[in-house]
């Protein structure tokens, strides 16, 4: 064991968030904390790192373990640069670096005897923990772990105060990550990511020694690298073991039994209740009715109580004006901010109905791009056109500033909604969870995530054709994210979305533009499709230039190690280091290359099972076109599959015998 919260209860006010809540973390284990907004997820994180007080109950550790909490927000000054800011949060190792050094000076001041035996005693002993604790490593795992969270080489000695909110924001999770607390506490970590950085850190926190209790809303992140969920729920904390998916699973097979159970119980009731109105007087039965009174005030005893459902509001929103089949064109357009260029020689053209996904790594020119496509940018060289009809709405995090906060919810929606009834206005908020009186609080009260809800609203209510929302699920909870994921699945007119959430992604997407080194790259097909095309491209590219996945792998030897109490040099050091770090940097490619290969595998399988079924059909074969179509994807998946799968086992082997 490493934390237990035991018979936590909180209440705020006459409300009680929950009661009798208890959780233990054990090593190893990586828990999802989820619950509807207002559950209090943040405030349970905040009395476990004893930064609140619960109103019963106690928080009891393990003996000597460390604690890491990365909160929703953060700002770091002073001059230091954002790998100094990651180096330095490591104070043990740096403490331990400082000691050494100083029993260097005394060594080499010292005089043979007992007093500096037992000297070069201690010394040897503090460079073996010192090793232990990763110290010679330290540097190259601060820069894998910014390079990790999307930072380019050339910003690591850039200030850190110097960085936006966001790149802050991820410089406070490198310094956690790189501490590697016992117990990791992470309040919304992906929001500032990437879906590259994401798919980073599911792999990070995956192989995770220690406790981790998570708070998100991103469902495929928690699926891809939590092990078990903690639910807040109606206030009661009750636990799951598996990933999200697994956990709503559990919940409804758990309420099914509950819904099951209570009808019979009802049922019983119904009969008991006609047997004793029917033969009350009837003095040859008094013995029977004696008995189902009995049981009858038993079962109403033990009537299973149904948890509160959440509340559902299901709201058909207006369809946008109809354009032209073209909606955006981009012509031989370049971009450049002084002598930084973005990319060049762009052309591309969106169609009524796209439903585009940007991705990319960080910096590579996702949100300059979407600006180009709004007109809040222009272009170095080239032209942006609208098609016929086509009006833009732009939704990014700066347009929560342009809420007027001296109004009401309501009185925000009146001004984008002239001509709506007060029932029409509240029913669209509720569709994004502003239900009963919250309608009536002023937006100088509300909360980040309740800022976001309105401004999206305001954006529903009368959507123009063309929408770019940029991570417009940053500060949501899960219920509405669900809600803007349906709102857009439906939306008849075209999308441009930037989002770090995969599970969005994979709903919305029809199209994705991918955006890396100066070029931007279009892959007609969804989120799956352009992971499969990635892979192969990437493996064609591999193929072409005579390398195998085992020479790539060749990772270096590492010098010998000093045996004894040897003093290392400067030099002994600095090969050490060096040799982890080319060690870590191939290795950190091969993990990479096995996710791209693990995510290509997947479609490619399901749609190798689809074409088996569908070649069992007597249709198919009576349909000569579509016969010699499956064919040739059939054959093709044929070759495909055991090619990438012969890869995943080669790579699999090079990381596990460079590990031993």
């Amino acid at each position: 064991m490493i934390a237990l919260a035991d018979k936590i209860t909180k209440s705020f006010g006459g409300r009680v968030l929950y009661s009798q809540a208890t959780l233990q973390l054990n090593a190893g284990e990586r828990w999802g904390l989820v619950g509807p907004n207002g559950a209090g997820k943040t405030t349970l994180l905040r009395i476990i790192m004893g930064e609140e007080q619960p109103d019963e109950g106690t928080v009891y550790f393990a003996r000597d373990i460390t604690l890491g909490y990365l909160e929703q927000e953060t700002h770091l000054a002073g001059e230091k640069s954002a790998l100094a800011e990651v180096v330095d949060s490591a104070t043990e190792i740096k403490r331990l670096e400082a000691r050494i050094a100083e029993m260097e000076a005394h060594i080499s001041d010292a005089s043979e005897g007992p007093a500096f035996e037992a000297l070069l005693e201690r010394y040897g002993a503090a460079q073996d923990h010192y090793e232990r604790l990763g110290g010679y490593e330290l540097e190259a795992r601060a820069k894998q772990i910014l390079g990790g969270l999307g930072f380019p080489v050339e910003d690591f000695d850039k200030p850190a105060k110097e960085f936006s909110g966001g790149w802050q924001m991820r410089i406070a999770l490198a310094k956690l990550l790189l501490r590697h607390p016992d117990l990791l506490l992470l309040d919304e970590p992906t929001n500032h990511l990437d879906l590259e950085s994401v798919r980073w850190l599911e792999s990070f926190l995956s192989t995770y020694d220690g406790a981790v209790l998570i708070v998100s809303h991103d469902r495929a992140f928690m699926d891809a690298c939590v092990s078990h969920v903690a639910a807040l729920e109606n206030r009661r904390l009750t636990t799951y073991t598996g990933n999200y998916a697994s956990y709503l699973k559990q919940r409804e097979d758990n309420l099914e039994q509950l819904k099951a159970k209570r009808a019979a119980q009802e049922r019983d009731i119904q009969h008991m209740e006609t047997f004793i109105d029917r033969f009350r007087y009837k003095p040859t039965k008094a013995k029977q009715v004696q008995e189902r009174v009995k049981r009858l005030e038993k079962i109403k005893n033990e009537l299973v109580v149904l948890p509160e459902q959440s509340k559902k509001v299901h709201f058909r929103f207006p369809e946008p004006p109809r354009t032209g089949d073209m909606v955006v064109s981009l012509d031989d357009v370049s971009k450049a901010y002084g002598d930084n260029l973005v990319y060049e020689g762009v052309s591309l053209k969106l169609y009524r109905g796209d439903h585009v996904v940007l991705v990319g790594p960080n910096g590579a020119g996702k949100s300059t791009l979407m600006k180009l496509i709004t007109g809040h940018e222009p272009t170095t060289r080239g032209t942006v056109e609208l098609g016929q009809n086509v009006s833009r709405a732009y939704y990014a995090q700066h347009q929560l500033e342009t809420l007027n906060a001296g109004n009401t919810v309501l009185g925000e929606m009146d001004e984008v909604a002239p001509g709506w009834t007060s029932s029409e206005e509240r029913q669209l908020l509720g569709a994004f969870l502003f239900h009963g009186d919250d309608v009536l609080k002023r937006v100088s009260v509300l909360s980040g995530g309740e800022r976001a809800r309105l401004a999206l609203a305001k954006m529903l209510v009368a959507p123009d054709p063309l929408l770019c929302l940029d991570e417009p699920t940053n500060h949501l909870d899960i219920e509405s994210v669900d809600v803007l994921e349906k709102a857009l699945e439906t939306f008849a007119g075209t999308i441009v979305l930037i989002s770090h959430d995969e599970h969005l992604v994979r709903a919305i997407a029809n199209k994705v533009i991918d955006v890396r080194d100066h070029t931007v790259t279009v892959y007609d097909g969804d989120y799956d499709y352009y992971l499969w095309k990635r892979a192969e491209l990437e493996g064609r590219a591999a193929e072409e230039l005579g390398t195998t996945p085992a020479s790539r792998a060749a990772v270096p030897e590492e010098p010998a190690k000093p045996v004894g109490r040897n003093i290392k040099t400067k030099e002994q050091k600095r090969a050490e280091a060096e040799a982890r770090q080319a060690a870590a940097k191939i290795l950190k490619e091969e993990r990479k290359r096995l996710k791209e290969i693990e995510a290509a595998l997947e479609p490619m399988r399901k749609r190798y099972d689809e074409l088996m079924a569908l070649m069992a059909s007597e249709e198919l074969y009576a349909d000569a076109d579509s016969f010699d179509k499956a064919m040739r994807e059939y054959n093709a998946l044929s070759a495909k599959i055991p090619a990438l799968e012969e890869e995943w086992l080669e790579l699999t082997a090079v990381v596990e015998e460079a590990l031993t």
